[in-house]
């Protein structure tokens, strides 16, 4: 049976109003992440703000287990 460990990793969104986020700061992310074997799942955002905007993002990441 395969077993799979889990993170989960917060970005903050910046600006006055929320709902930046540093596109090539997430993509050193995902990268250095993905060299150390975890596959992104799912992105999405906690705290709606006014407008719509939000503050943060958490991404979810996979890898095969032990």
């Amino acid at each position: 049976m395969q077993k799979w460990e889990y993170k989960t990793v917060k970005v903050d969104a910046k600006g006055m109003l929320g709902g930046v986020v540093d596109v090539q700061e997430f993509d050193g992310l995902l990268n250095q992440l993905g060299q150390q074997g975890w596959n992104l799942v799912s992105v999405f955002d906690t705290n709606m703000m006014i407008h719509g905007t939000s503050r943060e993002i958490v991404a979810v990441f996979k890898r095969e287990g032990s």
